[in-house]
This record gives C-alpha cells, structure tokens and sequence, in this order.
C-alpha cells in the first residue's frame, strides 16, 4: 500500500509558466486533499521553466493556515526544481509562517505602512 501521492506541477497547470496565483490553487487543492486524507504528498516541479512567489503562495504558503508545521514537514517534499527556486519555496514559506502565526498583527503593519 502505497501511502504517497505524486503530484506533478506541470501536470496540474498545463504550462511550463507557474506564475499565477489561480495555477497555484489548483495545486494546494490536491495537495491538501492528500494531507486530508493523511497522505504523503511528492511534489514535482518537472518541466516548470517560471515560478513566482504568487504561485507558490497559492500551491504552498497557504496551506500553513490548515495544517501545522510539523504535518507540512512531515508531509510534502518538493523535487525537480532548480537552486534560486528552492530559495524562493523557502521565503515564501517563512513568510507563510510569521504571517499566518499572527494574521492581525500583519494586516495592522501593512495598513499603517500603506497609510490606510
């Protein structure tokens, strides 16, 4: 019995281009779906030449505000991807991280930062 799910990026979006936000939620739906379903989720990003934070936002940094840390660690890992865009994968989850940690406090700074 198979207990992981592989997940091709490419796949799910239909395009070497990862760079919108709604590309990205088609492929947090099935990840948290797997994760519901307590699986273990091989994320590739074969064959993607462009990736932005707003995609990954979407695919990844969300799923912070569902599941915990230690379920996402213990859960997902992403392959087939090249050096800056695992540095990207990283901020945006640190980013994911301090944001859903304290989603009001970060909404106050960026309203008074914008003057709002």
């Amino acid at each position: 019995m198979n207990n992981t799910i592989a997940i091709k990026v490419f796949e799910v979006v239909g395009s070497k281009l990862c760079v919108a936000s709604s590309d990205g939620q088609k492929v947090h739906d099935q990840i948290a779906a797997a994760l519901n379903a307590g699986k273990h989720v091989g994320l590739s990003f074969s064959n993607v030449e462009s990736l932005t934070s707003a995609f990954l936002n979407a695919a990844i940094g969300q799923l912070y505000a569902e599941f915990s840390e230690q379920k996402i660690r213990g859960s997902l890992s992403v392959s087939d991807m090249t050096a800056d865009d695992v540095e990207l994968v990283k901020r945006v989850v640190e980013a994911a991280k301090q944001y859903f940690k304290n989603p009001n406090q970060v909404k106050k700074i960026v309203g008074e930062t914008l003057g709002e």
